[in-house]
């Protein structure tokens, strides 16, 4: 006679979170300078503000893939976005992301032309998925990631 698997609720849960991430098409945004950090569905840029989407986010360690930008004005004002894609080895939660990202972080702006940076970020995405430019400059549209211009 066979034995059954033993129920395992925290596997159960892990696999139920994944699942919702990866329905909802979740991902995280930062800005910086502006320090403003956004939990989006990266399909229609709309922010995701439910409580359930943010522990299954936050709580269980996610396969992650990173897309780094530099959002750049020229000397002739046109915008135009510098990034890179990072997919790191391994599955790491969401606090611990920051280490991870850190490093590509800071040699891709290494890289860039620092007098035509005017905001840089980069958004995570827990799941295997990549992202082209024109999906990244309507995220980080979405987000308001660009610099406003003041009235006088």
């Amino acid at each position: 006679m066979s034995t059954r698997k033993p129920h395992n609720i925290r596997a159960r849960l892990e696999r139920n979170c994944r699942a919702l991430v990866r329905t909802n098409h979740a991902a995280v945004i930062n800005i910086d300078p502006a320090g403003g950090q956004h939990l989006v569905n990266w399909k229609t840029g709309r922010m995701i503000k439910s409580r359930p989407m943010v522990d299954a986010v936050c709580d269980f360690a996610h396969p992650w893939c990173i897309y780094i930008s530099a959002l750049c004005i020229d000397q002739f004002g046109q915008r135009y976005i510098k990034s890179t894609e990072v997919a790191p080895q391994g599955v790491y939660l969401a606090g611990q992301l920051t280490d991870v990202i850190e490093a590509f972080y800071r040699e891709h702006l290494a890289g860039c032309n620092s007098k035509h940076i005017v905001s840089s970020g980069w958004i995570a995405i827990p799941n295997s998925v990549s992202l082209d430019e024109s999906q990244a400059a309507a995220l980080f549209d979405a987000v308001g990631a660009w610099p406003t211009k003041e009235a006088a």
